[in-house]
Formats: C-alpha cells, sequence, structure tokens
C-alpha cells in the first residue's frame, strides 16, 4: 500500500492512504498553498509569551482533527451506515476547518473584525483557491458539502456534530494538543473511551454517548473548563494580547491621521490601515510573520506610542494584569484611581490602561441550549432501561460546570505595579 506518513506528537502517526482517491485528494490538500500557510499561524496566538514551549501550528492540529475525524468514522461505520461522500466530506472538513484563520489565530479578529470561518466557508468554495479547485475536481458537491458541515447546515447532523459540536473532533484535538505543547496536565481526558462510546441516535439525528461513556466526557469537559481558566485566560498570555490590540488600534489612528506607520506599498497590511474590508486572497496572503515584520519595523516609527508598544511586544515587556476581585463598588472608585496614577505616570489612558474581560459564552465553556441543538452533548441514562437525554440533566459535575467562569482585569505598564498596588491595599480591598 502507498501511503504518507506524518509523525505527530500527540497521535503518534497519522497515516493517509494514497491508493485511493481520497487518500489522493488528501495529500493534495495537505500541499495546497492554502494549508500550508497554516504552518506559518500559531494554534494558540501569543501563549508562547506564557508557555514557552507552545509553538505548534495550525497545521499540525488540522492533522490531528481529519486524523481523529477518520478513527471515529471507522467506529462509527461498524454499526452505521454512512455513505462514501458523506465520509469524504467530513474527513475533508475536519482537515481544512482552520484554513480561514488570520494571523495570530483568533487574536487579531476583534480589532479588525472578521471572523475566521467565512475566510474557510470562502476558501472551500473558490474557484481561484487551490484547495477550493481540488475539492471541485473531485466532485462538484464535494467544496458545499465540506463549506455546510463547516457552516452548521450539513444533513446528517451526527455527522456534522464530528466536525462542529460541543463535542467534535477540533476540541477533541487541541485540547490534548495544547495540553502537551504547554506542559500542563489540565487538558487530558480519555480519548479512546470516547471514541468507542461514540453513537448515532438515528431517529433524532444526533451524536451521543453511550452509558460507559459519561464519566469521560465529564473528564473532557473539566479538562477544556480548566484549560481555558489555566492556559487560555492566563493573565501574560491575555497581557500580550492587549499590548498587540494597542499597537494595532495605534496603528489604524495613525494611518487614519497621516501620521508615521511604516507599510509596505500594495499590500494587505496597507489595505488593513486603510480600515478597508480584505478579499479571500488579501487575508490568505498573511501570516504571523507579516506582522511581526510590521512591528519589527514600527519599534523605530516617530510616534512614541506605537514604537514603544512595539518595543513592548517584541522584547515581551508586556503589561501586568490585575485582577478585579472586588464588589462594584469598590471596583469603581479602584478603576478611577488607577487610571489617574497610570496617567500620573505618563502613559496614555487609551493605549496603556485596558480592561480584559471574558465571560462563560459557549465558545469557552459548555452551555446547555435547546435552541442550538446542535451544539448539545447527548448521553445514554442507565444501562438496564436507557434513554438519551442531554448531558447536563444526567450529570451534576456538569452542571456545576454551567455556572460558568468570568475574568474582568485592567493591564498596565509594569512601570505602575507598586501604584496600582499600593491602591488596592490603601483603600483595604484585599481584604
Amino acid at each position: 500500500m502507498s501511503e504518507r506518513i506524518y509523525r505527530d506528537a500527540v497521535h503518534n502517526i497519522i497515516r493517509v492512504n494514497l491508493d485511493s482517491d481520497e487518500g489522493a485528494l488528501v495529500a493534495k490538500l495537505v500541499d495546497s498553498a492554502e494549508f500550508q500557510r497554516l504552518r506559518r499561524i500559531r494554534q494558540l496566538g501569543l501563549a508562547h509569551f506564557a508557555y514557552q514551549a507552545a509553538e505548534h501550528s495550525r497545521f499540525t492540529h488540522s492533522l490531528g482533527a481529519f486524523h481523529l475525524a477518520t478513527r471515529t468514522l471507522a467506529k462509527l461505520r461498524l454499526t452505521y451506515e454512512i455513505s462514501e461522500a458523506d465520509q469524504t466530506a467530513v474527513r475533508v472538513a475536519a482537515l481544512l476547518h482552520d484554513i480561514g484563520h488570520g494571523p495570530f489565530s483568533h487574536v487579531i479578529e476583534p480589532v479588525l473584525r472578521f471572523h475566521h470561518e467565512d475566510f474557510t466557508i470562502a476558501a472551500l468554495l473558490s474557484p481561484d483557491t487551490e484547495a477550493g479547485a481540488l475539492l471541485r475536481s473531485y466532485s462538484a458537491e464535494l467544496p458545499e458539502r465540506a463549506a455546510a458541515i463547516i457552516r452548521g447546515t450539513f444533513r446528517p447532523m451526527a455527522l456534522a456534530q464530528l466536525v462542529s459540536s460541543q463535542l467534535d473532533v477540533d476540541r477533541m484535538d487541541y485540547l490534548l494538543r495544547d495540553s502537551l505543547m504547554t506542559g500542563v496536565k489540565y487538558g487530558v481526558y480519555d480519548l479512546e473511551w470516547i471514541i468507542k462510546s461514540l453513537e448515532i441516535n438515528e431517529a433524532d439525528d444526533q451524536l451521543y454517548v453511550s452509558a460507559r461513556g459519561v464519566y469521560a466526557v465529564e473528564d473532557y469537559l473539566q479538562a477544556r473548563y480548566y484549560m481555558f481558566r489555566q492556559v487560555y485566560f492566563h493573565r501574560t498570555l491575555r497581557a500580550a494580547e492587549v499590548v498587540l490590540h494597542s499597537i494595532l488600534r495605534r496603528a489604524l489612528k495613525l494611518y487614519r491621521e497621516g501620521g508615521d506607520v511604516w507599510h509596505g506599498p500594495g499590500t494587505a497590511i496597507e489595505k488593513i490601515l486603510r480600515g478597508e474590508k480584505l478579499q479571500l486572497d488579501e487575508h490568505l496572503s498573511l501570516d504571523d510573520h507579516d506582522f511581526i515584520f510590521h512591528i519589527k519595523r514600527w519599534r523605530h516609527s516617530t510616534d512614541p506610542l506605537l514604537a514603544d508598544l512595539s518595543r513592548r511586544f517584541l522584547d515581551r515587556r508586556l503589561f501586568k494584569a490585575f485582577d478585579l476581585d472586588m464588589d462594584e463598588d469598590m471596583k469603581e472608585r479602584f478603576l478611577a484611581n488607577a487610571k489617574a496614577a497610570v496617567e500620573a505616570a505618563g502613559f496614555d489612558l487609551d493605549h496603556y490602561f485596558i480592561e480584559d474581560k471574558a465571560g462563560d459564552v459557549p465558545h469557552y465553556f459548555y452551555i446547555r441550549d435547546e435552541a442550538k441543538p446542535k451544539d448539545q452533548i447527548y448521553v445514554e441514562d442507565g444501562f438496564s432501561n436507557p434513554r438519551i437525554r442531554e448531558i447536563s440533566e444526567v450529570s451534576s459535575a456538569v452542571r456545576g460546570l454551567q455556572e460558568g467562569y468570568r475574568i474582568h482585569r485592567v493591564c498596565f505598564p509594569a512601570e505602575v505595579t507598586e501604584q496600582i498596588a499600593s491602591l488596592y491595599h490603601a483603600k483595604g480591598m484585599a481584604g
């Protein structure tokens, strides 16, 4: 058998059978310009500022998601009829689900106002991308079928849930991968038992987990919860994101005002600075290195704010992050005094005093929402007379997780740490 082998830190060996038409397609998709670009986009954005080994890319994660989709389909096919066309659509969607990501993964999306899934879908459907052309040459229907899985409109829904749901191959791979590469143990869960326990409720067209796998799914959801609390919301990581946001906002403002913000003429970065929406080819021309290169030039800007922020980012002299774990009245007074202290130290508040908030939204944690059946996790309740129920109806552990987790921090230059800390203690807020 002719095959291509990828050695992987999480799954050990990922195989692609080149003797089949689908395997040949997958190999060509991996070699496409759009997929190779993912080597130049870090999976965890700026997490390497906090966890030095977190240098892994969207490329490795996407291969891992494809591998898990292949394994899960093989398990389900032992019991259920799944057409070859549906299997191909699921595997292709798992492989390509991240090709629309921008530089630093999710980090710059809120500042530049785009969502990577829109670009992923566009790349799949476009005849002008290598990936889109390959899909179309394999089957005229495949681009739209793969896009429908990403979009959430594919039927059977149970198969779409393998790629896009609260228990999908994307999340199952990134938890294990991010846990390994950051060196923490929070993201470890029993992957093998979850795959073994996955079933299809054909009557309601949904995935569910058999009774023997309920504890493994509880473990998975708890792993996800703690990875967000301890890794994805890490103070240093979020502080690095805040500095990058301040750099981009300052560069955008300077460009509008005719200030000194270097850029490559005719590039996608220039179009971003003009505040214009990027076309698909322009978006796909960018990766982490483009922004790093511009930031390296901006540290020599005659604008003192852009130059200073750029140096802080490149030299890892990040802002300090301070948790506002106090009641609302104290918080309001503290914020006013802290802003005054930062301003008195000579820093511009718009760029050097940032409130960082993240809440318990479904993207972060599992939230029961009956209006979104695709995003519910269903499990088998009981062994002797089992019935399929949403997991929080069965598991008290999951109900506890649905209380959520919020952060509210302020980020400011390290130079004023003592002043901010003294304000906190002087007002008796520490108690």
